[in-house]
């Protein structure tokens, strides 16, 4: 369909594609309102409470729960023994145990699970469950995990999740893992030996957290059937219960979800946290059971972004042309793998970012620790290759004596261009039009000397603009849209069509999980475009139509946004086969003589293929998002504090279906990047977290997240539906290294790693003045 004709669809049903249509939920989220998993309740209900391991590493000989049992008001108290079915369960692979068995192997791993009548007596009950524990050394070095071979193994088949390498040109015909700065001169004129200028550097990334506003919870609610119905927050409700049913012994049909409100995701609800072990309580006490974790437990209760060590050396032409990259990539997995293996994928897989590089040399692994498990978050191993490759390519134009816009320029892909996996870009990618863009955008003036407000440090009195230098930096960041190798994410979606109080009515279902983003508005707008309707409602997801996939990588209004489309092209083909038998009837009429009409479809995006595991070649990822990010700032290069100024980006979307949601997306995603470069990391000291609250876990407030300026690009891509492209990853990745940049540019120091410490600037600084003087 083109443009003008779903454009005049929607004209003809306001609220249609391309209108900034009001969120549904949008008031009740306002106003306080709003239903999430940790408001609902049942007469009756229990409450559950889990007992977490203190240690990153131990054996468990004994766990004695009869000081538990014996209070009043507890219901039950489990542990491994009481599991019916399968022991462990996983995203990917099933290697985590529902409870602790024999060993803990990160702090926080649950041992025992409680039901009491009172939230209270529920912790009471768990904190008195006698376990005796026999203490191991943990594994906490990334890096030692990877390369030592005296490092003792987390799990039995060893600490090696997976070894990605990507080959391209000399790297290729070198075979995977050449050293970095060794084997430079190859003979070839295109080769690694035609690089006369060669930038290296190490970078490190830390341990994020998604910090969702809303804990972990959910009610489990037993059935007469013998089964269990589940009412939780979570981002993917099919592979929940695909992972639940089995440690249940029960079919899947007797696991029913259906989604909560939910308070936020940014990939920490992939993964499981309470599901079955509500579920494993409600089953044994037959009342309804409900979780809701505090905010120290959900820092334990939940993966985190992967923490990076990346080492990488870029090889160019005096003029800035790139002539070769080697990196080494490892990422702690932490205890268990999650998405480890998807996430190793992308950094490998886009460890170059979006430039022309005819020589490549990526070694990427992702290896066990005893540190807190890690998996999926905003960007997506995307966000850690992005930080180290963006700052290489600062340190090497300054060394070809070039502006930081111009020398990404002189590099940039467009359509046509093939990345290092050897996959073409095949639809518009105008990154170098963008950064020109970017570049001439006006710069903030000065802030008033007589505002404390805009300086760094604030009304804290910290300065009145002694020491406060001004830095700019660029960022760009290149992230795949959809699940990659191979995978079918596919999305179902059932749409009807009836006759509700004398006016035309279509309701949507589909299993797709709406965690904050706006997919509801999406929904709706699609079913108001392709039919014409005004009046739209979409049904709670739950597991009672097909999967909708996982509302991660930016994926759903491509997928299920593509099964409504389908949905509702199917609903209106059979709609106007029933015109062309009674002309001139109005679709009310219509509905009213044949009744209500309804379709359900899935929905494929093309088919990708795995990464060669040698080669790392492969047409691997379905479709390719950029955005670029200018970041201002001031630094108080005495005490270290910084104030982003404005935060300016540039993105294609390829096309815009809400476009205030989409900039609500673009302003979400850079302010998450911002936390990752000044402020967020979860400190792990011997495995163990020392700062799980948000007083001492800081994310940005009003007060940090700049006036942002946004020019938002519209290519159509051809092959996804409407033209659209994923949005809200890509600027999670560019806005992390651009506020990095521009820290550099203001203190003149290296700064290497994120999230950059006040200490990091003013003992740096401190120490390159003494040297001076």
């Amino acid at each position: 369909m083109s443009h003008t004709e779903t454009d005049a669809r929607a004209d003809r049903a306001p609220g249609g594609v391309g209108d900034s249509a009001p969120r549904p939920d949008g008031t009740l989220k306002v106003t306080g309102e709003f239903a999430y998993s940790s408001d609902l309740f049942l007469e009756g209900m229990l409450w559950g409470a889990t007992l977490r391991s203190p240690h990153p590493s131990a054996w468990i000989r004994s766990i004695d729960v009869g000081p538990a049992l014996a209070m009043p008001g507890v219901y039950a108290v489990l542990t491994h023994e009481d599991v019916p079915g399968a022991k462990h369960y996983g995203l990917d692979a099933a290697d985590q145990p529902v409870l602790a068995i024999d060993q803990v192997r990160y702090q926080g791993e649950p041992v025992a699970i409680v039901a009491a009548d009172h939230p209270e007596t529920a912790r009471r009950a768990a904190a008195a469950i006698a376990v005796r524990y026999e203490v191991r050394e943990p594994v906490t070095d990334a890096r030692r995990a990877a390369f030592d071979p005296a490092c003792p193994p987390v799990h039995p088949g060893g600490n090696l999740v997976r070894r990605q390498p990507v080959l391209t040109g000399a790297g290729r015909d070198s075979g995977p893992g050449m050293r970095l700065g060794t084997g430079l001169g190859t003979g070839l004129g295109t080769g690694p030996d035609a690089a006369e200028v060669v930038v290296t550097g190490e970078y490190e990334v830390g341990m994020q957290d998604q910090a969702p506003l809303g804990p972990e919870s959910g009610l489990a609610v037993p059935a007469d059937d013998g089964g269990v119905d589940l009412y939780v927050a979570t981002q993917w409700l099919h592979v929940d219960q695909a992972q639940i049913a089995p440690c249940l012994g029960l079919p899947a049909e007797k696991v029913r979800l259906t989604l909560a409100g939910v308070g936020g995701a940014f990939g920490a609800r992939e993964d499981l946290s309470m599901q079955i072990h509500a579920c494993l309580l409600a089953l044994r006490t037959g009342r309804p059971v409900k979780f809701v974790y505090g905010r120290e437990e959900s820092f334990l209760g939940h993966v985190h972004r992967h923490p990076a060590w990346m080492r990488y050396e870029h090889g160019a032409t005096r003029d800035g042309r790139l002539v070769y990259v080697r990196a080494e990539i490892v990422l702690d997995g932490g205890a268990y793998r999650s998405s480890s293996g998807a996430v190793v994928a992308n950094a490998a897989s886009l460890g170059v970012g979006p430039y022309e590089v005819p020589n490549v040399d990526i070694d990427a692994r992702v290896v066990y620790t005893n540190n807190p498990p890690c998996g999926a978050m905003r960007g997506f191993g995307a966000v850690q290759a992005c930080y180290a490759y963006e700052s290489q390519m600062d340190r090497l134009a300054e060394a070809c004596g070039l502006d930081p816009v111009e020398i990404r320029v002189r590099n940039a892909v467009s359509q046509g261009s093939a990345l290092a996996t050897g996959q073409v870009i095949d639809s518009p990618a105008p990154l170098a039009a963008m950064l020109r863009e970017l570049a001439a955008m006006p710069l903030p003036p000065p802030g008033p000397a007589d505002d404390l407000r805009g300086l760094p440090g604030g009304v804290a009195q910290t300065t009145h603009g002694e020491g406060v230098r001004r830095g700019v930096g660029y960022g760009v960041g290149i992230k795949n849209i959809c699940y990659s190798e191979g995978f079918d994410d596919h999305s179902t979606a059932r749409v009807r069509v009836e006759l509700l109080g004398g006016e035309p009515h279509a309701l949507v279902h589909t299993a797709a999980a709406e965690v904050g983003q706006g997919l509801l508005t999406i929904q709706t707008q699609i079913a108001r475009t392709e039919l014409g309707v005004r009046r739209v409602t979409v049904v709670p997801a739950d597991t009672g139509v097909g999967s909708a996939g996982s509302t991660s990588a930016s994926r759903q209004s491509y997928m299920t946004g593509g099964a409504v489309k389908a949905a509702c092209e199917a609903v209106r083909a059979r709609l106007d086969a029933l015109r062309a038998a009674s002309p001139g009837a109005s679709l009310a009429e219509l509905l009213e003589r044949h009744g209500p009409v309804e379709e359900t479809r899935e929905f494929h995006h093309r088919p990708t293929v795995p990464m060669d595991p040698v080669t790392g070649q492969g047409s691997s990822h379905v479709q390719l998002a950029l955005c670029v990010h200018r970041a201002v700032v001031d630094v108080d290069v005495e005490l270290g504090l910084v104030k982003v100024v404005e935060l300016a980006a540039v993105q294609d979307v390829g096309r815009a279906l809400n476009p205030l949601a989409l900039e609500g997306q673009i302003h979400g995603g850079s302010a998450q990047g911002l936390g990752l470069a000044l402020m967020e990391e979860i400190q792990v000291r011997d495995g163990v977290v020392r700062n799980p609250s948000f007083t001492d876990y800081l994310i940005p407030t009003i007060l940090d997240v700049p006036p942002m300026r946004l020019s938002i690009l519209e290519n159509p891509d051809p092959h996804a539906p409407y033209g659209l492209r994923g949005a809200g990853e890509p600027p999670t990745l560019s806005s992390t290294p651009a506020i990095a940049a521009a820290v550099r540019a203001a203190t003149g120091l290296p700064l290497t790693r994120v999230p950059i410490r006040p200490e990091d600037i003013a003992l740096a600084g401190a120490a390159a003045q003494a040297a001076r003087s």
